[in-house]
């Protein structure tokens, strides 16, 4: 019998529609159109003989075999992924070092001292988005990266470094734009432009809380940047970490303290059981220059 090569993009792409379970947010999360995902599945369901997807009035939904699919595929891209970090790791032991960072999160000086300390190590940083830093932990991309908590998998050595407050961005002519400090009840009646699970503390008006959950995000920005275009036209606002907002500066965003919402631990990570001296040297020096505790 002939063996068939799967196409592990193809994969990757049916894996997120699936999850989605819809070829907008699919297409959002792959940063590509539409139209080119719907071809990329179509191909994929003609390599494999098999229908996988089901579009219909309520939504997309998977067939039988799009079930049987998914279950199979997650653990072939892990594997893949897995490859592909062990593979990046080897060919930087010894004297290569790569540092991550996410905006608003001042590193320089850090990086510096330990280059100092540490001349024969070739030090490389990397700006992580909010949204992917532990996507470049995973795949070897990064040695180490500043990371704000909490992590979406329970893989990595985490080292809590300091609290940092959030706030609240708002367009200027918001309402509550010019007050100095705004408790998080006082943003009830307005629309969270994130997933409410970010904050916790807002509980939204009934209407605008069975809207967040009706709507199931399909229209909800996917980067900080659509997300802050978003607020400036007024269609509501976000909560994030201040460090973020020094970083996003812009004339038409107020950005308020906030009161009433549990600030996030900015901490260090890397990959459990990751053997690396630079590892523990530069940890070290972090922990002295931020940490907390």
């Amino acid at each position: 019998m002939a063996v068939m090569d799967i196409d592990l993009r193809r994969l990757r792409y049916f894996v997120t529609v699936a999850e989605e379970l819809s070829f907008v947010r699919g297409a959002e999360r792959l940063n590509m159109t539409q139209p080119a995902l719907s071809r990329q599945i179509r191909a994929l369901e003609d390599d494999l003989g098999a229908s996988l997807l089901q579009r219909g009035p309520l939504g997309t939904a998977l067939t039988p075999a799009g079930g049987q699919l998914l279950e199979d595929a997650r653990p072939l891209l892990a594997a893949s992924l897995a490859l592909q970090r062990r593979v990046r790791l080897a060919s930087r032991e010894g004297h290569h070092f790569t540092i991550g960072f996410m905006p608003g999160v001042i590193v320089t000086p850090i990086v510096r001292q330990f280059r100092a300390l540490a001349p024969e190590v070739n030090v490389q940083v990397l700006h992580t988005a909010p949204t992917d830093q532990v996507d470049y932990l995973l795949d070897g991309r990064v040695d180490v990266c500043f990371v704000r908590l909490p992590l979406p998998v329970d893989t990595f050595e985490i080292v809590p470094l300091f609290p940092e407050p959030r706030v609240a961005a708002l367009s200027d002519e918001h309402p509550l734009a010019q007050a100095q400090i705004v408790d998080i009840a006082e943003l009830t009646p307005y629309r969270l432009l994130q997933d409410s699970d970010d904050v916790p503390e807002w509980r939204g008006t009934g209407f605008h809380a069975a809207a967040v959950r009706d709507r199931r995000e399909a229209d909800r920005p996917t980067s900080i940047e659509e997300s802050l275009e978003a607020v400036a036209s007024g269609t509501g606002f976000i909560v994030v970490p201040a460090g973020l907002a020094d970083f996003y500066r812009r004339p038409d965003i107020r950005y308020v303290q906030l009161a009433g919402v549990a600030p996030r631990m900015v901490a260090l990570a890397y990959t459990k059981n990751r053997k690396m001296p630079s590892i523990d040297q530069f940890a070290k020096i972090v922990i002295a220059a931020l940490g907390s505790t």
